[in-house]
């Protein structure tokens, strides 16, 4: 069945592989973006799906932006919590705002969006959320404790979700990738990212669709007896 699906920080990396197979899927897709207005244009002229610019950290930018999303898109029926950021470096160095800024971004934005959404799923009795943790929230990484708390959080949040809202025909689940050819991956020095490769059985890094394929199968009607779940997807780097 046609639902309207919105994936935050959906304009590149593994939002934008979401994105793009929920549209192949026949959703009505809207993805959200904060900062590179020249790549969201570029999403937009290469998808034709519509993409918001707000900031899901803010509960009141949530608010004012889903209300013009479902006003031109539709109700929203699927929600995937992508966006995200990482401030990594090392406790005894990171500042407030390092710690602020990604426990905000990452975390908070799932309770904003849930907190606006999750009322209209209740009543339509149907929905589906993902919430798009990361290997590091499972198993932690030096540097990135403010990313793996965010990320850890993500998975308790998912649970507690799922229970409170089963009964109305919603699930809730959540997917930790491991390292994805993204962007942000891209961005870690190459000695680095080469003993990363070292550690992953399969050999390689992960690819977008990786992840967007078992997203595709949690928002479908198949996928209706699977709540408060964690589905891995790191080439068995770490096993849970």
């Amino acid at each position: 069945m046609k639902r309207t699906a919105l994936v935050t920080g959906g304009t590149r990396g593994i939002g934008r592989s979401i994105a793009t197979a929920l549209k192949d899927d026949g959703h009505s897709v809207a993805v959200t973006y904060h900062g590179n207005e020249e790549t969201a244009q570029r999403f937009v002229h290469e998808t034709g799906i519509a993409a918001f610019k707000f900031d899901v950290s803010q509960f009141a930018a949530c608010d004012v932006s889903l209300k013009q999303i479902e006003r031109d898109v539709g109700p929203i029926d699927i929600l995937v919590n992508n966006a995200g950021i990482t401030r990594d470096v090392p406790l005894h160095k990171m500042t407030p705002a390092q710690w602020h800024e990604v426990i905000s971004t990452d975390l908070t934005s799932c309770f904003n969006m849930c907190r606006l959404l999750i009322g209209g799923m209740r009543d339509r009795g149907f929905g589906r959320i993902v919430n798009i943790s990361s290997i590091n929230g499972q198993k932690g990484q030096f540097g990135q404790t403010n990313y793996a708390a965010a990320k850890a959080g993500m998975l308790g949040f998912t649970k507690a979700l799922a229970l409170e809202s089963a009964a109305r025909g919603i699930t809730v689940n959540a997917v930790a990738p491991g390292y994805i050819e993204t962007d942000m991956v891209a961005s870690v020095a190459k000695e680095v990212l080469a003993r990363i490769v070292s550690q992953i059985p399969v050999g390689h890094l992960g690819q977008g669709d990786d992840v967007a394929r078992i997203v595709q199968f949690l928002v479908s009607e198949r996928a209706g007896f699977i709540t408060g779940s964690t589905i891995t997807a790191n080439g068995g780097q770490y096993l849970v």
